[in-house]
């Protein structure tokens, strides 16, 4: 089933980039097609911060729900997701971040299936640039909150 793996130099520092990626609540104002997110619950355990958070994408006719659980762990820069509920057989997703010479590495993996055929052949046909899209997004709130030139902290 689809997958999409990347890895990008940003002139960011980890932290920041961890930090964007970590504020699930704000997915909706920067990412391409989704119409909302809901933190349903929020926990802690050791070192990890753990979210299920409902994210509303909406494309096209179709506009589906689906819940997935973010795993935080801040000390490591790592954020882990998988799929809870909604219309995806299944999916799991990884960001890690470490600084470089030059700003930071950002790696970026996703897998999955959706259980709604139409869908599925969609996705199918636009899933490379879709995923393009989707980073390219978080690229472009990276320059909103840090400037274009990045900053180092």
């Amino acid at each position: 089933m689809p997958t999409h793996s990347e890895v990008k130099t940003l002139p960011y520092s980890a932290r920041q980039m961890y930090s964007l990626v970590a504020d699930v609540e704000r997915y909706s104002e920067f990412l391409p097609w989704c119409a909302g997110v809901r933190i349903c619950k929020r926990s802690a355990q050791e070192q990890f911060e753990i979210l299920d958070a409902d994210l509303i994408i909406s494309f096209k006719v179709f506009r589906e729900k689906f819940c997935s659980r973010v795993t935080l762990c801040e000390q490591s820069l790592k954020i882990d997701t998988e799929y809870l509920d909604g219309p995806f057989k299944y999916m799991k997703s990884n960001w890690a971040f470490s600084d470089a010479d030059d700003g930071c590495n950002v790696e970026f993996f996703v897998d999955f299936e959706l259980t709604h055929p139409i869908l599925q052949r969609i996705i199918g046909i636009v899933f490379n640039e879709a995923m393009q899209r989707i980073v390219r997004a978080f690229e472009d709130r990276a320059i909103a909150l840090y400037g274009a030139q990045g900053r180092r902290f």
